[in-house]
C-alpha cells in the first residue's frame, strides 16, 4: 500500500466560537489526486490554508511527508513550502509582470540559477501547459483559463512534490473547465505529484481525481473513488451531485 503523504488526524480549526473544521480525518497517498468536495462554507479551502501554514489548527494533527506540521514556526514553514505548489482560485498572478516573469518569479527569489537556466525552465513549463506563445503577454490580456494555466506553471516551477488546487475551474466555461481538469491529470502523471483538488465541479472530479472526500459540517463524511460516488445511493452524496433536496441528506452517514 502506498504511503500517506498528507495525513489529517482529528483536525480542528475554530475562529472564536465558530468551528469550521470539527475533527477532519483524511489520508492522501503518494502520487494520487484527492478531490475534496462539499457545500460552500464547510471548510474545503480552509484545509488547504492549514496545509500551507496560513492557518494553525486549534486541535488534532497534520502530517506532511511524515512530519508533524501542526505548530511550526514561519521559518520552518518556509522550508516545507518549498515542496508544495499552490494553484489559487483566482490565479493570483502579478499584474505588473508578463507571463514568463510570473513563472520565473519564485525561481529568482529562492534559487541561485543562471538566467539561461531560468529561461529554459520557464519555457519548458509554459510548453507543458500550452502557454509558451503567451510568454510575453500580461495577465490583463489573458482569459480566465489562460490565467489558470500560467498559475499551474508557476506552481510547478519549484519542482514540488505536492500540489494543492483551490477551485481551479471556478468561473470557466465547460470546455475550459475540462481542459484544466485534463491538465491536472497530465501534471500528476508527468511530475508524479501528490495533489488535493478542492472543487464543486463533479466533471473535474471524474476527469482528474483518483479518490474523492465529501466534507459536511466540518467533517469528512465519505471517501471513495469517483465511480463509487457517481453511483452512490448515499443521500448526502446524491444530494451534492444532483443539487436536489433528498430525504435523509442532512443525516449523518451510516
Amino acid at each position: 500500500m502506498a504511503e500517506s503523504v498528507i495525513s489529517l488526524q482529528g483536525l480542528e480549526l475554530a475562529f472564536g466560537e465558530k468551528k469550521v473544521l470539527q475533527g477532519v480525518d483524511l489520508e492522501v497517498k503518494k502520487g494520487e489526486t484527492m478531490a475534496v468536495i462539499g457545500p460552500s462554507g464547510t471548510g474545503k479551502s480552509t484545509i488547504l490554508k492549514v496545509l500551507i501554514g496560513l492557518l494553525e489548527p486549534t486541535g488534532g494533527k497534520v502530517c506532511i511527508e511524515g512530519q508533524d506540521v501542526s505548530h511550526l514556526t514561519e521559518e520552518e514553514w518556509n522550508e516545507i513550502r518549498k515542496h508544495i505548489g499552490m494553484v489559487f482560485q483566482y490565479s493570483a498572478l502579478f499584474d505588473f509582470l508578463d507571463v514568463g516573469e510570473n513563472v520565473a518569479f519564485g525561481l529568482r527569489q529562492h534559487f541561485r540559477l543562471q538566467e539561461e537556466e531560468i529561461r529554459q525552465k520557464v519555457d519548458e513549463l509554459l510548453q507543458d501547459v500550452g502557454m509558451l506563445d503567451a510568454k510575453d503577454m500580461y495577465p490583463v490580456e489573458l482569459s480566465g483559463g489562460m490565467k489558470k494555466r500560467v498559475s499551474l506553471a508557476r506552481a510547478l516551477a519549484f519542482g514540488p512534490r505536492i500540489v494543492l488546487y483551490d477551485e481551479p475551474t471556478a468561473g470557466l466555461d465547460p470546455i475550459r473547465m475540462m481542459n484544466i481538469s485534463r491538465l491536472i491529470r497530465k501534471t500528476q502523471r508527468k511530475h508524479k505529484v501528490t495533489s488535493i483538488l478542492v472543487t464543486h465541479d463533479m466533471d473535474s472530479v471524474y476527469e482528474a481525481a483518483d479518490r474523492v472526500a465529501l466534507i459536511n459540517n466540518g467533517k469528512i463524511v465519505a471517501v471513495g473513488t469517483p465511480e463509487e460516488f457517481r453511483y452512490s445511493e448515499n443521500p448526502l452524496i446524491r444530494g451534492f451531485i444532483t443539487g436536489e433536496e433528498i430525504a435523509g441528506a442532512t443525516e449523518a452517514f451510516r
